[in-house]
């Protein structure tokens, strides 16, 4: 598509779709952990709604595009202090001459704070195509922080400042900010205890100490991932559409859905990303800094996906269909929702067990967690897990989502951001084998009993492979402990929960320090690669080498 041509395309979807965000509303939800809160949000003026939701998708391209090095922290605090300041020996520009700048005829400016840039030759070479960026033609990019907080980092900030070619008037900056709404405002309350990896959006872990303290995780102490703000939901109007090849359309409420036959899967969920910070050590990759806790196990209860299927009219092996694609109702800022695919196989197997499900633990899923349902794809990466389930498509593709074709893929560890190609990789699905030790935590002093440490942890491999071993060692591989395991046990051909595992290892005499190792080995006889770098990708996902932690030891001598 020409440039001149996706621009007026993309100006006339901008106002099209953000026409919907220009709504009154007042909601009354109660949070996790049971806080009340009663708001009430006007979207004020249109032009100031639709300018922030604009910006917002320029900055969202800007973070996916990806492609600059990690830089030093000395360098990345002052490109934080410097980005949109105002530079000397630059020229002035008011906002009318920014937003005359719409168009390729004239060049593609936005602006940041007090900074003016002109991104005309980003455009092309944003993965994602040209279409969203260009909504944000002659704008201002400042309320991409407001909605993707965790973007703001010197590596784009960096990025964003090799295109900079002149000032903003501080008056006119602040117009630009102007009643500049936080989407986040509305997001619920989170236990304490959680340990953040991002604000906005909200994403964190359970703390790695108490990981393994329950079989299945509590749910105000399960991670949470966001890829968006946490939607407001009203269970009045909710309804999910189901549509596509070999069905019928309908929708349905979630009282119409509790009328199908009702299932109760124990599965675990973990992030694609889980462990990356440990890759991070070999070199720096894009993405939250996780530890080893972006994983967490429950019960989860609903309807299955294939009754529902079945019902809206779908027939095993329909000719066409090759994929079920699943939409949230969690929105970018061009009302684009986050969105996933997972194969027909897996939809429609009688024992793949994938749930709409509305309860997590016994209780209704809190608003972090996907309420009032999600998708849960037993054995299958998290971002195929879509909360907030608002749209069923049967397809004869993949979703075309960018969390589906440009992200949550695996490369060489010879791919960078120069080369890699998103369309030459499968999206992942099943998971590999993986295990961590969660107590005692890295740096741990730790008084040995009668010469031994107790050691805990999990162990989890994806497409229902169950775990059959563990194996820890204290003394670098020469010598190997066979863990204790804690698991479900069923007659089900798939082994969808994780493992807990505990082990006692000795401590030489004299020691000061111990590091110890853990692999896990399923039902396949698959096992975890010893390091990190042979598996290292640009993404930092797939990260299941051997978890390794050195614990000091208190020998009780001062």
């Amino acid at each position: 598509m020409a440039l001149k041509t996706m621009l007026k395309f993309s100006r006339g979807f901008r106002y099209q779709s953000l026409a919907r965000t220009t709504q009154s509303f007042s909601t009354h939800d109660q949070d996790e952990g049971g806080w009340n809160r009663t708001r009430t949000k006007s979207s004020g003026n249109f032009t100031q709604v639709a300018g922030a939701a604009v910006a917002g998708v320029a900055g969202f391209c800007l973070y996916s595009y990806l492609n600059e090095p990690a830089v030093s922290a000395a360098t990345k605090e002052e490109t934080t202090l410097q980005a949109g300041e105002v530079k000397e020996g630059l020229p002035f520009y008011s906002l009318d001459e920014v937003r005359a700048h719409d168009d390729n005829e004239k060049r593609i400016w936005v602006t940041y704070k007090q900074g003016v840039y002109d991104i005309t030759d980003f455009i092309p070479k944003h993965p994602g195509g040209g279409e969203k960026i260009l909504m944000a033609a002659g704008a201002s990019v400042d309320p991409f922080w407001a909605s993707y907080g965790v973007h703001k980092n010197a590596d784009i900030l960096k990025m964003l400042e090799t295109y900079r070619i002149g000032n903003l008037s501080e008056e006119d900056s602040k117009v630009s900010l102007h009643n500049v709404v936080d989407p986040y405002d509305s997001d619920p309350r989170r236990h304490p205890a959680l340990q953040p990896r991002s604000l906005k959006p909200y994403n964190a872990e359970t703390p790695l100490k108490i990981l393994a303290d329950n079989f299945f995780t509590p749910n105000d102490l399960f991670f949470v991932r966001n890829h968006l703000p946490v939607p407001e939901i009203d269970l009045a109007s909710y309804e999910i559409e189901i549509e596509g090849v070999g069905v019928k359309s309908m929708k349905l409420n979630l009282e119409q859905l509790k009328k199908f036959p009702k299932y109760t899967v124990t599965s675990t969920v973990q992030c694609s990303g889980n462990r990356r910070s440990e890759m991070t050590k070999v070199k720096p990759v894009k993405g939250l800094d996780w530890g080893q806790a972006a994983i967490g196990n429950a019960t989860w209860t609903g309807v299955r996906l294939r009754d529902v299927l079945l019902a809206a009219g779908l027939k095993d092996d329909q000719p066409g269909v090759e994929h079920v694609q699943f939409e949230g109702l969690d929105t970018d800022p061009s009302m684009h929702p986050y969105g996933a695919s997972i194969p027909i196989e897996k939809a429609m197997d009688p024992k793949g067990d994938v749930l709409l499900a509305f309860e997590m633990n016994g209780e209704p899923l809190t608003r972090d967690h996907g309420y009032p349902v999600r998708v849960i794809v037993p054995g299958v990466t998290g971002a195929r897990n879509v909360k907030w389930l608002g749209k069923v498509i049967v397809s004869g593709k993949e979703s075309d989502s960018h969390w589906q074709q440009n992200d949550y893929k695996g490369f060489s560890p010879s791919t960078d951001w120069d080369t890699v190609d998103f369309s030459s990789a499968p999206a992942i699905q099943e998971l590999p084998v993986i295990s961590a030790i969660c107590d005692p935590v890295q740096g741990d002093k730790v008084k040995p009993v009668d010469g031994k440490i107790p050691l805990r942890g999990y162990a989890w491999s994806g497409g229902g492979r169950k775990i059959v071993r563990v194996d820890v060692t204290w003394d670098q591989g020469k010598t190997w402990g066979v863990a204790k395991l804690e698991q479900e046990s069923n007659k089900h051909p798939y082994h969808w929960g994780w493992t807990l595992w505990t082990l006692e290892v000795p401590v030489p005499p004299n020691a000061k320090k111990l590091e110890v190792w853990v692999k896990a080995v399923d039902s396949t006889y698959n096992t975890q690669p010893e390091g990190f770098a042979n598996i290292w990708n640009l993404r930092g996902v797939l990260s299941n080498a051997y978890h390794r932690v050195t614990i000091d030891i208190n020998t009780g001598k001062k």
